[in-house]
């Protein structure tokens, strides 16, 4: 497995204390799986400002005259008319409109930027690789040459400026490359607002020989490092599937509800017949969504999801993909994530889970408040 550049430089610098770190697969990589506690560090993404390693993200650039025009026809956003300097979500399908994998691609004006996961990386290249003919296009996986650090919560920005990386008011997906007058001397770093769900977060894509010395600047002026742990903790009640647990390939991009990967306008791509034809038939008969339990519930991803009274008519409705067990003020929660038959998943709906109660919930659970 993969160890991120962050990870090698925390044991590099701390010694016995960075080895004493519990680390984590995460994503297809190696990192840090908390620092502290959990929670502790989860109540940093929502109320302070949580930092953490993003060095599980690959980045490959997509080169050469057709690069735009080739990419719109693989992928199901609109990469014909995304600006310079901004970003977008999308998914990558096979012909028959299952889920191949989903990226974030990003133009950079003589380069288009796909961020994905490490655990991903090597099959989409494989995928645009084969769909390369005669274009003028060339892919390079440049994951060895840039890492990332991100920061969440509502202190973020005024963090970085803290920290003398001086961050306008961003859009979403937006990138800048920021004038920076930082105890980090980083020789130059770009800024990414992330897509908001919970909280405001930034992405800062860097070399890794510059990493340690950004994150230790970030730390010195307030954030908290938070692990892998927390980090899912966040996903999941933001509400965030993550390809190959939430997202599989048998998955059609309608079913899990992430509209924002859908362009319905932009013309042919991959997969493309599939999802006009969902469009203009109704909808598919389940949807991605979450659920609510007060208390600890001990259920887990591939659990069944139950609708209708014990003996009256009882009927499987779904499945769970993931699970994040927290702590509230007024005790408990666990919030799951998972597919349900769309006339089952209203929220407010009650299902059962195994022997638990549980309430069907919108997306992301903006409830949820930590001690």
């Amino acid at each position: 497995m993969f160890s991120t550049p962050l990870q090698d430089a925390l044991r590099a610098h701390s010694g016995s204390e960075a080895l004493s770190l519990p680390t984590a697969d995460y994503r297809g990589s190696t990192t840090a799986a908390r620092f502290t506690n959990r929670h502790l560090e989860f109540a940093a993404l929502l109320s302070g400002c949580g930092i953490y390693d993003l060095g599980f993200r690959a980045r490959i650039l997509l080169t050469g005259g057709d690069r735009v025009r080739w990419m719109n026809g693989m992928v199901t956003n609109n990469i014909r008319d995304l600006a310079v300097g901004r970003g977008l979500y999308a998914f990558l399908l096979n012909p028959q409109g299952r889920i191949l994998g989903d990226m974030f691609v990003y133009n950079q004006g003589e380069a288009l930027a796909v961020e994905t996961d490490r655990s991903q990386v090597e099959k989409i290249i494989a995928t645009f690789d084969h769909y390369i003919i005669m274009d003028d296009v060339e892919v390079t996986d440049v994951s060895e040459k840039q890492t990332a650090i991100g920061l969440t919560g509502p202190k973020s920005r005024a963090i970085l400026n803290r920290a003398g990386i001086e961050v306008p008011n961003l859009q979403p997906l937006q990138t800048i490359t920021p004038k920076c007058d930082c105890d980090c001397g980083c020789v130059q770093c770009t800024v990414v607002r992330g897509e908001e769900a919970l909280q405001e977060s930034y992405e800062i894509w860097l070399a890794p020989q510059d990493v340690y010395k950004t994150w230790q600047a970030l730390l010195a002026a307030g954030a908290t490092p938070v692990g892998s742990e927390a980090l899912e903790m966040q996903r999941i009640v933001a509400g965030i599937p993550l390809y190959g647990v939430d997202i599989r390939e048998r998955d059609l991009p309608q079913e899990t509800e992430q509209m924002r990967a859908l362009n319905f306008n932009k013309g042919c791509y991959v997969g493309q017949e599939i999802v006009e034809r969902i469009r203009s038939r109704g909808n598919v008969h389940r949807k991605f969504t979450g659920l609510l339990v007060e208390g600890a519930a001990a259920f887990a991803p591939g659990d069944k999801i139950i609708s209708g009274k014990p003996g009256e008519g009882e009927k499987e409705a779904g499945e769970i993909t993931s699970v994040a067990a927290l702590r509230t003020p007024s005790g408990e929660q666990t919030v799951g994530l998972g597919y349900i038959r769309r006339e089952v998943g209203v929220p407010g709906r009650e299902v059962t889970i195994g022997a638990v109660k549980a309430t069907v919930v919108q997306l992301p659970v903006e409830s949820v408040a930590l001690v």
